[in-house]
């Protein structure tokens, strides 16, 4: 081949690659997300991708709502007739950090072969490992297209500050949603906050989004693995305990005794969230945590909060639900502390069963259309 021929395929094959990459951003196929082998070539999961160790727990964390709705089995296939669909969403605590899929709240709900209103109950996991009610939010949003019957809502203080609402990578990462959000429900949001990351057109290219198209490709060749075993977490046998001795700061976010700032809290995105579910029915539950005995147990419950400012937050929360007639389960002193594990909110599979059982009944109340 002559010097002159090789230049001109190298020029033309360079051509087309920028062409390809500056096409791709234009396009930018957002839908490519919602390609999956999931529900088609082997099932899908039970809870959504997350995962830090892929090696061991097949498993990977993404940012792509699409890809990781379409991973999981609540999108197998249309709505049967004779279901009664409850989802549940959630912080790491309903996602179930070192639970197996049937030990989580979920899972031992759909476990228990539960018939309400002449249908059987299915319960799907969507609880993500990240705590802010405005990925609850988004999460929600984007499930309300899935028909449920019933929503419950698992959450707690740390999930309500406003000051921290946009760090959770995958809101982060999500920020065309969130500004969709803030528009629509008038959220005290500010779609300014450097804390969302907005793509230039560079990172919208083929070679931009290369890391974004392996995690997908990565997503579907972890399925395999998956499928075959069943593992998406690894479960180490030994593992840092949660605290409890505890440092004496009385400082919540940046608040300080003797009042919680309530407008510095998430409670217009709770609201959000009830708004979006429409007429569909809401069980909020404050989730349970560790109340420690341990080291200035009787300034702190835990690592996370400071007593005055929970207690607070629980006055505040109490009221809301007296006022606006929620349904709501104050659940945040059932498990004992001998039953949590790595944290102050992930609990064992027999304090998952406590929590099991109390929304089980829950459920059962629930009026017919």
């Amino acid at each position: 081949m002559s010097v002159g021929l090789l230049r001109n395929v190298l020029l033309k094959g360079l051509a087309l690659f920028l062409l390809l990459n500056l096409v791709f951003a234009a396009i930018n196929p957002a839908g490519l997300g919602r390609i999956s082998f999931y529900n088609q070539l082997f099932p899908g999961r039970t809870r959504f991708p997350f995962g830090e160790d892929p090696a061991q727990s097949y498993n990977i964390s993404l940012f792509n709502l699409d890809a990781m709705f379409a991973s999981h089995i609540l999108a197998a296939g249309p709505k049967p007739a004779g279901e009664y669909r409850v989802i549940v969403i959630g912080d790491s605590s309903t996602w179930g950090i070192l639970l197996h899929p049937g030990q989580t709240l979920a899972g031992q709900l759909e476990s228990a072969g539960l018939n309400l209103c002449g249908k059987t109950v299915h319960v799907y996991n969507l609880g993500y490992p990240t705590i802010s009610v405005t990925k609850d939010l988004m999460v929600l949003d984007y499930a309300m297209r899935y028909q449920p019957d019933l929503i419950i809502w698992p959450m707690t203080l740390e999930a309500f500050p406003l000051d921290s609402q946009l760090t959770s990578p995958i809101v982060a990462n999500n920020a065309a949603r969130v500004d969709a959000l803030i528009t629509r429900y008038q959220l005290p949001l500010d779609p300014g906050d450097p804390a969302l990351i907005r793509p230039n057109f560079w990172n919208q290219t083929l070679i931009g989004q290369r890391r974004s198209l392996a995690d997908l490709l990565r997503l579907q060749l972890y399925g395999v693995l998956w499928s075959a075993t069943g593992i998406d977490q690894s479960y180490p046998l030994d593992y840092t305990h949660a605290q409890t001795n505890l440092v004496s700061d009385v400082v919540f976010h940046g608040m300080k005794p003797p009042i919680l700032d309530e407008t510095k809290l998430a409670f217009t995105l709770l609201e959000a969230g009830l708004r979006v579910a429409g007429k569909t029915p809401v069980l909020l539950i404050n989730e349970p945590i560790l109340i420690s005995t341990g080291k200035n147990s009787a300034v702190r419950y835990n690592f996370y909060y400071p007593r005055w400012a929970y207690d607070q937050w629980r006055q505040m929360m109490n009221q809301k639900v007296a006022n606006q007639g929620w349904d709501y389960l104050d659940l945040w002193d059932l498990v004992s502390p001998d039953q949590f594990t790595n944290s102050a909110i992930h609990v064992t599979p027999a304090g998952e069963a406590l929590l099991a059982g109390r929304v089980e009944k829950a459920i059962l109340k629930q009026s017919c259309p």
